[in-house]
């Protein structure tokens, strides 16, 4: 949980780190040399590398898990052109002098021990290399009785990641057992030899022994050598613990809050606890603070974030403010906790393009739920409140309180016979603020037995329950005459589910597959019962506590549900038959699946809406299907087609070609008006000129990405309505990246309310971001957050190939 990586000029810890430890090297090698007596051997370089004797470890990484050994203690093997020594007098190298101890090589035109009073020296063309940073320098110089070294002119490049600057010296000092290190002129950048673009630089730096901090004076940020800030004092971390002080600053500009600055301050409390200060300026708005405090403790971890506006003016709000609460814990093993409570001053806090770490545009309720559960062998238990804060003008939404719920699931498997049993039981009070819905108490009950039996190629699960529930609502003045006070409903249920599974093998096109078939037959009876008295999905229009009705896909033929919850449960008997094929490569990777499936009715449903149109004895067709060609041509296709209607009911189809840096995402999405009408209560509006037609979903998108150049790179969205072929919502974004720096420019425009019977009031926005690349944690400069809470980016929509 470590934020102190941000810290500005937190990269230059390098330079208090490696300097003084190639110094400490130094000692410790000719601190060796001395007391083993070791003895040069004047020998000629490799023939392979006379040219240039590092040639083998200039550059070269070594990864850090292989330099863990202790190199102080490994032999030393030293190559000269010549050396002469005196005892108790000096030893002197001369000549292509290479030192190497394990993963360390140390090089000079000359190395000189002086005795007795123990000093090294090595002068010209002085390079040390350690696997994951090599220096060069002038002269190194260290005291072997003090402990004290020094290094001029060191010129520094990291080896196993980007980084490098430079320092005319770096002293360490021991003082009292205290190592105490300092630089001075010391610079940091990520860019490239010869690159100016930017850098890090302080006239000096200065670090206490192994304190995790070291004090920064008269710290800069140069471009092309030129200042653009500067801090008279900074501590930074020189480890990963956590520290107080200013993170990195965000500078970004947009047109609709224009320029935004952020200044965030960290806040270690404590080894576990944290505060993030972030006060943002925004000149089309005014000043917003958000705050974020973490925590972690025996009961469990979570945040706090509070976001604060005196007055915000874009719009008529003079106090606008934000608050979320989460937490997660585990006490003894078996009790959990969990804590989602968000609120928010107004309903327009997101929609208003208030930039805000706690929602986003799309949001129409923020969740203020808790629940405490017990776990054990036998027994799963939860306790759960639940509300909602409407994001509406009026202040109420349609969505149903928990206050509370109780459920409670018992479990013991490996009863005789092999049944496994299970009891989910629960106690729910539901409440809301609409006049026109009721409220109510709903005890539930579901014994459950099941016998299930497998072998490689074959399986069936046989499964009995009752669903029981009673209910004490009230109607309030709703107006629904049908419903009673007091429900008790009884559903038996009885489910029979077996597959196979055949494999062979196969050749397609001269290359090698696995083909497998998968079968699959399940027989579900539901008994058919009266449900009218309870204020449930089918019979009521938006009705329902906590049931909706589910994705009718291939799998969902399958389930013994066809709504969510337990408000309503519908009547079966029916054959639900259905087969999937794939075929796997000779890495066994997934290339090509397809699934089929369709139920039979034996009692033929009444179908709500169907105008006395003759039922059917059979469902729509379910097929879904998946494509992987190379790992370059994706294909992932779902449809539900009504053979009686000739029509389809749903379907989506995503097509993706991805090469490198080049992506070409179209996809399309349709749901039938009378799909929508039947089963969700419609949200499109009247079409104009009819009574009461409403359009279903169609909706076409295209997402793709393309580099223009090696560093300029292109990304857009673009999503149409097709039933009123109208944009809903685009975005195109162009980077610059070089080897250190990147800059972006983006243009976002969206349909302010897509359901609106005219949606043609668009907003839009234009943002700018800089960022610094190479700095480990770094917050970009200019990472915009003012795009509309941009929700219509690429993402990879297939689980089966990636």
């Amino acid at each position: 949980m470590s934020l102190t990586s941000h810290s500005l000029l937190a990269t230059m810890i390098g330079l208090a780190i490696y300097g003084p430890a190639m110094a400490e090297d130094a000692t410790s090698l000719h601190k060796d040399i001395n007391n083993k007596h070791a003895v040069a051997e004047d020998q000629s370089t490799n023939k392979a590398i006379a040219n240039d004797p590092l040639a083998m470890v200039r550059g070269v990484c070594i990864a850090p898990k292989d330099r863990k050994e202790d190199t102080n203690n490994l032999p030393i093997n030293i190559e000269a052109n010549s050396a002469k020594a005196k005892n108790n007098h000096q030893a002197v190298y001369t000549g292509d002098v290479i030192i190497k101890q394990g993963t360390r090589t140390i090089a000079a035109d000359k190395v000189t021990l002086q005795q007795p009073e123990n000093i090294v020296t090595a002068k010209g063309n002085v390079f040390y290399h350690d696997g994951g940073i090599e220096m060069e320098a002038k002269q190194l110089q260290s005291d072997l009785n003090t402990k004290d070294s020094q290094l001029d002119d060191a010129v520094y490049r990291m080896t196993c990641q980007a980084g490098r600057g430079e320092a005319e010296q770096i002293d360490k000092r021991n003082v009292d057992g205290t190592q105490f290190y300092k630089m001075k002129d010391g610079t940091y950048t990520t860019c490239p030899e010869g690159n100016k673009s930017w850098r890090f630089a302080a006239g000096s730096l200065e670090r206490d022994g192994e304190s995790p901090f070291a004090d920064l004076y008269n710290a800069r940020f140069e471009v092309f050598n030129v200042p653009v800030f500067y801090l008279p004092w900074l501590r930074i971390p020189v480890t990963k613990e956590r520290m107080t002080g200013f993170l990195y600053p965000t500078l970004s500009y947009g047109s609709r809050n224009g320029m935004e600055y952020e200044a965030p301050f960290y806040w270690n409390i404590a080894p576990n606890y944290d505060l993030t200060l972030t006060p943002k300026y925004m000149n089309h708005r005014g000043l917003q603070t958000t705050a974020k405090f973490r925590y972690l403790t025996d009961f469990g971890e979570g945040h706090l974030i509070g976001e604060y506006m005196g007055q915000d003016k874009k719009t008529d709000y003079d106090k606008r403010w934000g608050f979320q609460w989460k937490h997660s814990g585990i006490i003894d093993e078996n009790w959990l906790i969990n804590i989602d409570y968000s609120k928010v001053s107004d309903y327009k806090y997101f929609d208003s393009g208030l930039d805000s770490s706690i929602g986003e545009r799309e949001d129409n309720n923020l969740l203020q739920t808790a629940e405490v559960s017990y776990r054990n062998t036998n027994w799963d238990t939860m306790l759960m409140v639940r509300d909602f804060q409407p994001l509406t003008e009026s202040g109420q939404g349609t969505q149903y309180r928990l206050m509370p719920q109780l459920s409670s699931t018992y479990y013991r498997n490996n009863l005789g016979y092999g049944l496994d049993f299970k009891m989910p039981m629960s106690i729910s009070k539901f409440d809301n603020d609409a006049k026109n819905k009721p409220t109510a108490d709903r005890i539930t009950l579901e014994p459950t037995l099941t016998l299930p039996y497998a072998t490689p190629w074959w399986s069936v699960t046989t499964q009995a329950k009752v669903n029981y529930a009673h209910y004490n609502q009230d109607k309030k003045e709703s107006g629904l005459t049908d419903l009673k006070d007091n429900v008790d409903r009884v559903v038996p249920e009885f489910r029979v589910n077996s597959s196979l599974y055949f494999e062979r093998d196969t050749s397609i096109l001269g290359s090698h597959y696995t083909q497998s078939l998968e079968p699959q037959i399940q027989y579900l009876y539901i008994k058919d019962v009266d449900q009218k008295g309870i204020y449930n999905p089918f019979d009521y229009i938006g009705g329902g506590y906590d049931s909706t009705r589910l994705q009718q896909d291939y799998y969902g033929l399958f389930s013994d549900r066809t709504y969510s919850g337990n408000d309503y449960i519908a009547p079966a008997n029916q054959f639900t038959i259905g087969a999937s094929t794939r075929y796997f490569d000779e890495d066994f990777k997934e290339r090509f699946s397809l699934s089929v499936g369709q139920i039979f009715y034996i009692d033929k449903p009444i179908n709500k809406g169907t105008d006395n149109k003759e039922t059917k004895s059979y469902s729509a067709t379910a097929v879904e299907t998946e494509f992987n060609l190379d790992d370059n041509l994706f294909l992932k296709s779902s449809m539900q087609y009504d053979s009686s209607e000739n029509e389809i009911q749903q379907g989506s189809t995503t097509v993706e070609y991805r090469n490198g840096k080049v992506f070409v995402q179209p996809s399309y999405r349709y749901v039938s008006s009378d799909y929508l009408t039947k089963y969700v209560n419609n949200p499109n509006p009247i079409i104009p000129g009819t009574k009461d037609k409403r359009d279903g979903i169609s909706q076409l998108g295209l997402s793709v990405g393309f580099p223009v150049s090696d560093n300029i790179d292109v990304k857009a969205d673009y999503f149409q309505d097709m039933n009123v072929n109208k944009m809903l919502e685009s975005k195109v974004g162009f980077t610059y990246r070089s080897a250190c720096w990147m800059i972006g420019l983006s243009y976002n425009r969206y349909a302010k309310d897509p359901l609106s019977k005219d949606f043609t009031e668009y907003d839009s926005n234009v943002s700018f971001s800089f960022s610094l690349l190479g700095l480990q944690g770094m917050r970009p400069f200019g990472k915009s957050s003012d795009d509309g809470g941009n929700i219509l980016s690429y993402g990879d929509p297939f689980t089966l190939n990636n």
